[in-house]
């Protein structure tokens, strides 16, 4: 695929903002490049908007929001997302889907939310979910901390009789763990490569709880739910600037009708709900996601799964606070969270997602299968076990691969075959959105002087111009308006409103009667209008139909 950049390595804050300002400078007629906020360390969120400006306002066509990095350390999101914008811009000139895209519709891209966390994550060897802000200064345990400097933290073994673990008998690089008769051996607990805070001598020791535990991703009003019930939720609903913005943009922009939440990492694609079981959402609203979902997978390869009902492990404490649900719940915009990257499948050992707990064993064969993987195609991530001298414990062992750059994120050699799956499901669920069309207009003397005006007002796309039962029961969308401008109204309203203008999504169809293919009944996706005018022959009138989810259109008639 034709892009300005290369996608062989992860952008860091310099070069992402310097790929984002040239595109804007280049393609100033199609990307228009904000701040959409300052993030305490004084880094930029930006924002790209993408649309033709010469083909309209980008609130008046429909919109589609793109996002990465909410998670700091899930970087392979943001390259995603900075893909889908070069490619659409890069290939303006010469793809006619992408000049269709760009002139018809407005696409809303911030691919770094927290530029921040990913800044710490890119250039030093820890770990951070959203952010570097202390949420959590509980003392004990063993802090990660890069002992041997090499950039990475790793695994840290450390030989008691104590120990759960033993070396595999078949592999010394492998760990197993030690059966219930093990009496005799070397035996060892494993922690992250790290330090100890507050040791008192007691070999009863544990991880240390991360201080860095804001969870953006858990920070938006749907569901919202406090510390300790959810981990990383904030002291409030959108108590961080980078979550606030982002809600204050999606408020202030009404045409956004769909939404991609680019994450890392297991290889699939999400839907909602998330905050309950599917079955208590509109039955057609399902079956829109579904549908949505199976592009994803024809595209990316990934695993459709609703987050409530396949993907938590807890039906009781689900993830609350989610992005995607509060674009769901309160707006009705149908929204996926791309979980980017499967090494486990790649390893050959797929995880099985869902609330059943895997056995433990089963989890262990997976390991060893991605660290073979690792070894045979990422060697430079990997590192065989050496002893090093520890300031509390003596000789320990560290050793194991890079998790940022193997389960995390792909290995570079990987990340460019992801952005571009990625870029293809993202082309077709835009072109998913409601397009309003005037179509057969016509214009007929019925006296000397009277006209009387048919036109028919439809939406050509797959979702409604509603975008889902959930966005019409919240009242949250706003009907079609169509105005006639003309002088001298006989009959028909000169402003009408239309509720709703289904898209293709609500056809019936099916394999009925003995095997045919039968569209049952067609979506109510169209709306004969009349009016009674008072003109002369060769007078224009003008017919505009709006919609904020579904763009703008006119027609202009000669009587």
């Amino acid at each position: 695929m034709k892009t300005t950049f290369k996608y062989d390595h992860y952008f860091d804050y310099e070069e992402l903002s310097n790929n984002l300002i040239r595109l804007s400078e280049e393609y100033p007629d199609l990307m228009e490049l904000q701040v959409n906020c300052t993030t305490e360390e004084g880094r930029k969120q930006y924002l790209a908007i993408l649309t033709n400006k010469k083909t309209g306002d980008m609130l008046e066509k429909p919109g589609f929001y793109l996002d990465g990095n909410i998670h700091a350390g899930e970087v392979t999101a943001s390259m995603c997302a900075m893909h889908t914008v070069d490619y659409l811009l890069s290939n303006y000139s010469n793809n006619e889907e992408v000049r269709e895209i760009l002139d018809e519709m407005t696409i809303y891209c911030i691919p770094r939310v927290s530029p921040d966390g990913a800044e710490v994550y890119l250039k030093s060897p820890y770990g951070i979910r959203s952010v570097n802000r202390t949420t959590c200064e509980e003392k004990g345990g063993i802090r990660e901390e890069d002992l041997d400097d090499d950039g990475v933290i790793r695994m840290m073994r450390i030989q008691t009789p104590y120990g759960a673990w033993k070396k595999d008998p078949k592999d010394e690089e492998l760990m197993v763990l030690r059966n219930p008769g093990d009496r005799n051996g070397d035996f060892y607990d494993i922690y992250p490569e790290g330090l100890l805070e507050a040791y008192d001598g007691s070999e009863n020791l544990k991880v240390k709880k991360e201080e860095w535990g804001l969870d953006f991703n858990r920070n938006f009003p749907y569901g919202w739910c406090p510390e300790p019930r959810q981990d990383g939720a904030g002291v409030y609903p959108l108590s961080n600037p980078e979550t606030k913005a982002i809600a204050d943009f999606v408020l202030s922009h009404p045409n956004i009708g769909a939404a991609a939440l680019g994450h890392t990492s297991g290889g699939l694609l999400l839907y909602p709900p998330g905050t309950k079981a599917s079955q208590k959402s509109f039955e057609e609203d399902i079956k829109v996601l579904k549908a949505i979902a199976r592009m994803g997978e024809e595209e990316l390869g990934y695993k459709p799964l609703n987050v409530y009902d396949s993907f938590l492990g807890s039906k009781e404490n689900y993830d609350s606070g989610a992005l995607d649900d509060w674009l769901f719940e309160t707006k009705g915009i149908p929204a996926y969270t791309m979980e980017f990257w499967d090494i486990a499948t790649k390893a050959g050992m797929p995880v099985k997602w869902g609330p059943e707990k895997e056995d433990v064993y089963e989890s262990l064969k997976r390991f060893a299968a991605i660290l073979k993987w690792v070894k045979e195609n990422a060697p430079q991530y990997y590192t065989g076990w050496k002893k090093v001298t520890h300031p509390d414990f003596g000789e320990v062992e560290i050793g194991g691969f890079n998790y940022k750059f193997t389960q995390q994120n792909p290995p570079e050699a990987f990340l460019q075959q992801e952005c571009e799956a990625d870029t293809c499901f993202n082309l077709r669920f835009i072109n998913a959105l409601p397009r309003l069309a005037i179509d057969t207009v016509k214009s007929e003397m019925i006296s000397d002087g009277i006209y009387r005006i048919e036109a028919v007002i439809g939406n050509l796309g797959y979702l409604s111009t509603a975008l889902t039962k959930t966005g019409l029961f919240n009242k949250y969308v706003k009907p079609v308006k169509v105005v006639l401008e003309a002088e001298n109204t006989l009959s028909g309203k000169k402003e009408t409103e239309i509720e709703e203008l289904q898209g293709y999504s609500s056809t019936l169809t099916g394999v009925f009667y003995y095997g045919n293919i039968t569209t049952e009944k067609s979506a109510s996706a169209r709306k004969k209008l009349v009016w009674i005018v008072k003109g002369n022959k060769g007078d224009t009138l003008t017919i505009r139909a709006s919609q904020e989810k579904a763009g703008r259109v006119e027609h202009t008639i000669t009587l």
